[in-house]
């Protein structure tokens, strides 16, 4: 196997819908931010891979607009995924496995304000029996969260002290959209928004896009004076259909954890765009007390489609990069209910 490392991250999010950038407009600062970080140009990538989704967008290979950011000449080798583009950067780290490559530079971007984000994500379900029913996103993760309650799983105030340290973590992250100190008794305070679920509870829909540059061995210290080793990285899923699985358990997430070889990690960034997933997240990956938990704020932050789940590890990775972590944990998460997960696990040197 190859060592390859994450030597450059950079993300835009949107707290705004209205006068949104476009997916380029986002991305073109991006890129140029990274070739800054690493001091690289375009001609030094040898792959590009995207992770965004034509649904969201509303129309048939929305992503080919995106491949504009890049540039028209000279061509490039580039792919996509229709998923976060977490999965993206495991396309592109198989593809340095290879060897036909030693760069990658990986993206993704969603603009939820082209349409409704709770009836889009209705899309993914089985079309036969459920898409039918229209069930949002929020009402099944209510579903999720009371069956939890109901078996003693955890209850609304570890809820709600999940939601309380995201706020307050998410003061030190610029690009958060909902920040700001809030205490238990205040999240609790809150109306009912999708029994037993608060606002606060959810994710804040939003746009963004976010990118990471890989890099395999010696091209990764040219880079980084300090680059995040990827020493494990796997993705398992669960049963699409929400009866043929425990909702409260994530068996997918547990076992990309220890594929990943997660045991040990003194920092995940988990991907929970509801605060009593984190806590499933939590126990799947035998993360200890003394893990240090979504400094970033996490998803409860800031939750843009198609590039959240690059964001954690991307934010994981940075925590490597400043010395504040030897071995992090960046998680993604995909699909109704934490049905797919992906694990990466860093380490600095």
């Amino acid at each position: 196997m190859r060592d390859v490392a994450v030597v450059g991250f950079a993300q835009r999010q949107m707290k705004e819908f209205e006068g949104s950038p476009t997916c380029v407009e986002l991305l073109v600062p991006i890129f140029a931010e990274l070739f800054e970080q690493t001091g690289w140009t375009k001609d030094d990538i040898g792959f590009w891979c995207s992770g965004s989704s034509d649904y969201l967008a509303g129309r048939s290979f929305s992503f080919v607009t995106a491949v504009d950011a890049i540039g028209a000449l000279p061509p490039v080798m580039e792919s996509h995924v229709e998923m976060d583009a977490a999965w993206a950067l495991y396309e592109a780290w198989i593809k340095i496995q290879t060897g036909e490559v030693d760069t990658a530079l990986v993206y993704g971007f969603g603009k939820a304000s082209a349409g409704v984000l709770r009836r889009t994500l209705a899309l993914q379900l089985d079309p036969y029996t459920m898409t039918p029913l229209w069930p949002d996103t929020v009402s099944i993760a209510g579903m999720q969260a009371r069956l939890g309650i109901e078996h003693g799983r955890w209850d609304a105030r570890a809820m709600a002290a999940v939601v309380a340290h995201s706020r307050t973590s998410s003061l030190d992250n610029e690009y958060a959209v909902l920040k700001g100190a809030m205490s238990v008794d205040d999240v609790l305070a809150e109306e009912l928004y999708a029994d037993p679920l608060r606002r606060s509870d959810c994710a804040p829909v939003n746009d963004g896009a976010a990118a990471i540059v890989l890099a395999a061995s010696e091209r990764a210290g040219e880079a980084s004076t300090r680059p995040a080793w990827i020493t494990g990285i796997e993705h398992r899923v669960d049963p699409l259909h929400l009866g043929a699985r425990d909702l409260t358990r994530s068996p997918s997430a547990a076992a990309a954890g220890k594929a990943a070889g997660s045991a040990g990690v003194d920092l995940a960034e988990l991907h929970a765009p509801f605060s009593h997933q984190e806590l499933i997240l939590r126990e799947e990956l035998g993360l200890s007390e003394n893990t240090r938990i979504n400094p970033s704020g996490g998803a409860l932050g800031a939750n843009p489609m198609f590039s959240a789940g690059l964001i954690r590890i991307g934010e994981a990775a940075k925590r490597i990069w400043a010395g504040e972590s030897d071995k992090a944990l960046g998680h993604a998460t995909s699909g109704p209910a934490l049905q797919q997960n992906l694990v990466c696990v860093m380490e600095g040197r």
